[in-house]
């Protein structure tokens, strides 16, 4: 398994054939109340920001919850996708979007909640000989948990969705236009050194949206920006269609955007900022 799956714990579903999600077990279709709350308070604030603490604002009032996860026996399970796996083929294979989703997110869902376990284990054993090493991993595996689930939901069939009068006006104020915006996010996706993504998001100290890159999952980040739109520009993502040209893969990327989700994370964390 390469890096960024540190373990080799398989799904506990099989992926249908045929282009379709997994059905859901059962257990799986209760999700955790607050998904964003909960997140922040097991240590992934740096992703959360406000929308930890939402409350009744914004886009919240509508029910939308931008990191609802559902449970399984008290844990993180693995989120169901709102399109088949042969839906994006316009941007990418469906091969590559069930061992992206069904392989690696599971491996970040397992090691984030195999950290937590171990980290409770520290805590009542009072032993912190491995902190460093428990810390490490569910810094990795958390992010790469989170920015797999606004991956995802970032996405739809391409010509489904378009991007609306709000999120234009938000784009034009704080990059001169959605064109501006998707000309320096792809070019910062492009030249990610090494494997990570690249990022917009919210930053609530300045009310202003700016655009990251993350190596990895969790480096090079700020706190309190409230993701956004991300592509994930590690090999897994991409290779099997594209090879070595990211370029591609990323220019591709726009074509099966969910501007609608987009609009909604942006709304949302906006709404959430504290007055």
């Amino acid at each position: 398994m390469n890096e960024e799956n540190r373990t080799t714990q398989r799904p506990a579903h099989t992926p249908s054939s045929g282009g379709t999600t997994p059905p859901a077990d059962p257990a799986r279709r209760a999700f955790l109340g607050g998904g964003a709350a909960a997140l922040a308070a097991w240590g992934l604030g740096a992703f959360g920001g406000p929308a930890a603490s939402a409350g009744a604002h914004g886009a919240a009032d509508s029910g939308f919850d931008p990191f609802a996860v559902p449970e399984a026996d008290g844990e993180y399970g693995l989120f169901e996708l709102d399109y088949p796996y042969d839906a994006l083929e316009d941007a990418i294979d469906a091969k590559t979007m069930e061992l992206h989703h069904s392989i690696h997110t599971e491996g970040y869902r397992v090691g984030l909640n195999n950290a937590l376990k171990e980290l409770e284990a520290a805590r009542s054993g009072d032993d912190f000989g491995k902190i460093q090493y428990w810390q490490n991993q569910l810094a990795f595996h958390g992010a790469g948990f989170m920015l797999h689930l606004v991956f995802f939901k970032n996405m739809a069939p391409a010509g489904t969705t378009r991007p609306g009068s709000s999120l234009r006006s938000l784009m034009r104020r704080h990059f001169g236009g959605l064109e501006e915006m998707k000309r320096h996010f792809s070019a910062a996706a492009r030249t990610v050194e090494g494997s990570g993504w690249a990022i917009l998001g919210y930053q609530p100290v300045g009310d202003r949206f700016i655009i990251m890159q993350a190596e990895k999952h969790q480096n090079h980040t700020q706190w309190g920006v409230f993701p956004v739109l991300a592509i994930d520009v590690w090999e897994h993502a991409y290779y099997l269609r594209y090879q070595n040209r990211r370029a591609d893969y990323v220019d591709n990327f726009w074509k099966v955007v969910n501007w609608d989700n987009v609009e909604a994370r942006a709304l949302f964390a906006r709404g959430t900022r504290p007055s």
